[in-house]
């Protein structure tokens, strides 16, 4: 076994003991409730994580979810008037940022300019394959259009080939252009398309081309976020960079989870229920949007 397989199995087994296993539990809950399966809760608990309802200690879960916020809007037919809509909700909760198409970056920074909220930009979106070169460009004029903060989508095919090299290049060239102008850099790995070997080396890549955070998913694939990948990131990744969960996060209980998890922002296009506490969201509201 080489370094780097050691270090993925560690890593796994670390968070598979947090988040506890289902053995010896009843059907219902699969390893999540405190009344069957006390000692794997408080395992969970003890590792920042929590399972299905269970929010484990709730004390260190703040209550001003806003911050932890993208309110996003990524569907290929945004309207201008919609851009404005979504600014000015941002401004009225705080969020942390909105994050738009490249396109809009410069109507949503005009429209935000002086509100303390960030635009975000998607750079490879949503597929990642293009060339480090061309994301670097992208990158700047985003930049230069006022994004200070910049969601790149790694070559996922090039991770999944072995191609390590390329895809760390293709992070640091993003993080480089970020850096310039003292912007920051999320790099979205697509969980949904990787196995957890290969999301921690995602991590690892991105840790070493000195991004800003890693982040879940593009919300145009397959599935979302997960508890068991935020926590997986976090521990891969430590304390000193961002973890951002997105895909799927409709409403307060799943925003609590993912940060109680080791997530640090969260990318929603349901941050209006989020932060007014709502616990179920319109089915739709993703669709509405666009993306996560």
């Amino acid at each position: 076994m080489n370094d780097q397989q050691a270090i993925i199995e560690e890593v796994t087994r670390r968070v598979l003991a947090a988040l506890g296993s289902s053995e010896g539990c009843c059907a219902e809950c699969a390893g999540g409730c405190a009344a069957c399966c006390s000692d794997e809760v408080r395992s969970a608990v003890h590792a920042g994580a929590c399972r299905i309802s269970y929010c484990g200690n709730g004390g260190r879960v703040p209550s001003d979810l806003g911050r932890y916020i993208d309110h996003t809007l990524l569907k290929a037919d945004t309207t201008p008037q919609e851009i404005d809509v979504l600014c000015d909700e941002a401004r009225e909760f705080q969020f942390a940022a909105v994050c738009v198409n490249p396109v809009w970056v410069k109507r949503a920074s005009q429209r935000l300019r002086g509100s303390g909220v960030k635009v975000a930009s998607v750079v490879g979106f949503p597929l990642g394959a293009s060339a480090p070169e061309v994301k670097a460009l992208e990158t700047r004029r985003a930049l230069r259009d006022g994004a200070r903060e910049i969601d790149m989508v790694i070559n996922i095919g090039a991770l999944k080939g072995g191609d390590f090299d390329l895809v760390q290049r293709d992070i640091a060239k993003v993080t480089d252009a970020c850096n310039e102008v003292g912007a920051i850099n999320k790099v979205i790995i697509e969980t949904a398309l990787l196995e957890d070997e290969e999301k921690v080396i995602a991590c690892r890549l991105a840790l070493a081309a000195k991004a800003h955070y890693v982040k879940t998913s593009t919300g145009f694939s397959t599935a979302g976020a997960t508890l068991f990948d935020v926590a997986l990131m976090r521990e891969t990744v430590g304390p000193d960079i961002g973890v951002k969960a997105a895909g799927g996060i409709k409403n307060a209980q799943d925003a609590r989870q993912m940060i109680a998890a080791g997530a640090t922002r969260l990318g929603a296009s349901a941050g209006i229920q989020i932060v007014k506490g709502v616990d179920e969201a319109p089915a739709q509201e993703g669709e509405q949007r666009g993306g996560y």
